[in-house]
């Protein structure tokens, strides 16, 4: 059973990323403040739901949280900063860009920054545990989804509505044909240490 708040105030916030280990599209992070009387027996960390039940939560979400905020961040950003600090950041801005601002934040993984002076409290497997940052992970990974569902439409050879980013061997064998897009991170091996092509 998930629990509501880790710590004592009222507004806490749970958020969450998506898309971290893609090697193509953004890195999706949400954050959600959630009502201290919310249940739910669906809810659990997105990973361990089909995509029937996140989406069939997603609306149950919007409706029912006190504020949430969904942010993507870009492969040429994840170049740039890394995607350690892309995720960070695309958490901090979910946060920053809440109608209502947290007393408190509570984040999935054992990284974070503070964001202005609300504190804060990394929780591993934290989207397992509280049901405001499972929340956030299921937000992440259906707007991530509808996102790479959108931009296969422009290159449906690499297959993205399938595997939405990720080192599936047929990404990588389509990336080794067509080589890579805009939406590609140039900073990630893409191809594996045998495919890489001679020079």
């Amino acid at each position: 059973m998930l629990l509501n708040n880790f710590s004592d105030f009222i507004l806490e916030a749970g958020t969450d990323e998506a898309g971290r280990g893609c090697l193509a599209g953004p890195v999706t992070a949400a954050a959600v403040i959630l009502p201290q009387e919310f249940t739910s027996e669906l809810l659990n960390d997105s990973k361990q739901l089909s995509e029937k039940a996140r989406e069939k939560l997603k609306p149950i979400i919007e409706n029912e949280a006190i504020a949430f905020h969904v942010v993507h961040l870009e492969p040429k950003i994840i170049d740039k900063i890394n995607i350690l600090n892309a995720s960070i950041k695309a958490m901090q801005e979910c946060i920053i860009n809440l109608n209502t601002t947290p007393e408190y934040i509570i984040v999935d993984g054992n990284r974070f920054k503070q964001v202005n002076d609300i504190p804060h409290s990394c929780i591993v497997k934290g989207d397992s545990k509280y049901l405001s940052i499972a929340a956030a992970s299921v937000l992440a990974k259906t707007y991530r989804d509808e996102y790479m569902d959108r931009i296969h439409e422009e290159f449906p050879m690499y297959n993205w509505k399938k595997n939405k980013g990720y080192p599936t061997a047929e990404h990588r064998e389509a990336i080794l044909k067509y080589g890579v897009t805009k939406y590609h991170r140039i900073s990630f091996r893409l191809l594996p240490e045998q495919l890489k092509l001679e020079f």
